[in-house]
């Protein structure tokens, strides 16, 4: 039977302001790519995501970025690669006390917002990830774009490389995601993102932007938790899945 994992990233607030319904999406998500502190997320939504996730049975996962609070992530940014390696072990390291008081541990590593796109092509930035995992210990998987230099030295590296997909988000023709500050680069109807997941789970393959047949084998499919109605249409996604014979289920 085919299996893919569905993930979604959580805990994208901190004090009083929250962004993404993270009890909705642990409901239906078999990962939880959980904010860092530098994009989003502070110790208290850590800790609660957590907790959350844990108690569900939901893989608790990483995600970090470039130091960009006010930006949330998605500004490009020139940061050393000896001090991009720190940051990412130092936010791993701090999400790891949480996901282990809460009786689970940090399982994989995911890439947000503009860091994950820069390290698709810039190699400097791809194994300065890479160093910053290995820093904080565990060998652990890391997620990312089929076919980026992020993944390819991640293997390098010795750690597992975990091709992901995105059921809402536009392809290239190259197979890389249309960036955001352009039209169409969010798939907006919920009816295609369902169709799309299918698609994507059972061929390996998506419709990009152009109309052309793009093949994105992937074991992980991202739904972004920041969508209106993103715990519905992450509900529908796993919904049509399953009806489809494909299983759903975390992959670390």
């Amino acid at each position: 039977m085919t299996s893919i994992d569905l993930n979604a990233d959580l805990g994208e607030g901190f004090g009083r302001w929250r962004l993404t319904d993270d009890e909705g999406l642990l409901s239906v998500v078999t990962s939880a790519n959980v904010a860092c502190g530098f994009h989003a997320g502070d110790p208290a939504t850590m800790r609660r995501v957590c907790e959350l996730a844990a108690g569900r049975g939901v893989t608790i996962g990483a995600q970090v970025s470039y130091r960009d609070l006010a930006g949330f992530g998605r500004r490009a940014m020139d940061v050393p690669p000896d001090e991009l390696a720190a940051e990412v072990a130092y936010q791993i390291g701090a999400l790891e006390v949480f996901a282990r008081a809460a009786g689970a541990r940090v399982a994989y590593v995911k890439p947000h917002g503009a860091l994950y796109n820069r390290v698709v092509h810039d190699a400097e930035q791809a194994a300065a990830v890479v160093e910053g995992v290995l820093l904080a210990g565990d060998a652990l998987p890391v997620l990312g774009l089929p076919g980026s230099r992020l993944l390819e030295l991640a293997g390098k590296a010795g750690l597992p490389a975990v091709r992901e997909a995105f059921a809402d988000r536009a392809y290239t023709d190259e197979g890389t995601l249309v960036p955001r500050g352009r039209e169409g680069a969010v798939v907006a109807d919920p009816q295609a993102v369902v169709e799309r997941s299918v698609g994507l789970a059972l061929s390996g393959t998506v419709t990009a932007r152009s109309g052309a047949r793009v093949e994105v084998r992937a074991r992980s499919l991202c739904v972004h938790g920041d969508t209106p109605g993103a715990v519905d249409l992450a509900r529908r996604v796993r919904q049509r899945l399953e009806a489809s014979g494909v299983r759903v289920e975390a992959f670390a």
